[in-house]
């Protein structure tokens, strides 16, 4: 049988899903807001960085994966927080929070300044080891993400799609989101070739992310 192009993860064997554990076991805790090049932490650690439209379940994401219900906090308004938020995990990494894209109610000014921030940050980062693009998957991809993949192929910056909130769709919807995603990553040449499948309501897909940020080199 052929195999589907980007298929979903697969669990983590025992050792990947224990450096996973490991990890995200030690210490972790809110950093700092960078509003400009300026005031970025040193690159002296293993980075990722997390990217989703509004309301696309991010902080919730980041949340269940700490296990601290609390460290990323939404806003009450979408679109609103433009900073680049950084978290220490344990001594090695850093969890990055990239404010969520695709609202129209920020002033132009403004969203011009954070799409500078942005492609600099994307461009310049070299302690960045993956970017994960953030799809809903009651609705796939969107005009609004191909945006950001687009950025992050002409930055080189290998991006992993996760889908967020999986409980809230039926198999077979999640099927044509699915053919439809793969479709659209097809497209960009710094996607790479899996896809995580998650639910931070009901846990799933988590391990299996643990695990891949725990293994990055």
């Amino acid at each position: 049988m052929m195999q589907l192009p980007f298929p979903i993860a697969e669990e983590p064997d025992a050792f990947a899903r224990e450096a996973g554990r490991k990890l995200f076991a030690g210490e972790k805790d809110f950093l700092k807001g960078v509003v400009a090049m300026s005031g970025l932490p040193p690159d002296d650690r293993i980075e990722v960085c997390f990217a989703g439209r509004s309301n696309v379940g991010k902080s919730s994401l980041i949340n269940a994966l700490t296990g601290r219900k609390g460290i990323a906090r939404a806003s009450n308004t979408p679109g609103r927080t433009q900073e680049i938020n950084f978290f220490t995990l344990a001594e090695s990494h850093y969890l990055v929070d990239l404010p969520g894209y695709g609202y129209a109610n920020a002033p132009l000014a403004v969203v011009e300044k954070w799409q500078r921030l942005l492609k600099q940050y994307l461009s310049g980062r070299q302690s960045l080891r993956r970017a994960f693009v953030l799809i809903d998957a009651r609705h796939g991809v969107k005009k609004v993400d191909e945006e950001i993949l687009t950025l992050l192929d002409k930055s080189a910056v290998t991006f992993q799609a996760v889908l967020t909130k999986a409980d809230k769709v039926k198999a077979a919807e999640r099927d044509k989101v699915m053919a439809q995603v793969r479709k659209r990553l097809s497209a960009h040449p710094a996607a790479f070739p899996e896809i995580v499948v998650t639910s931070s309501e009901k846990g799933d897909g988590i391990e299996t992310l643990r695990a891949i940020i725990a293994t990055l080199i």
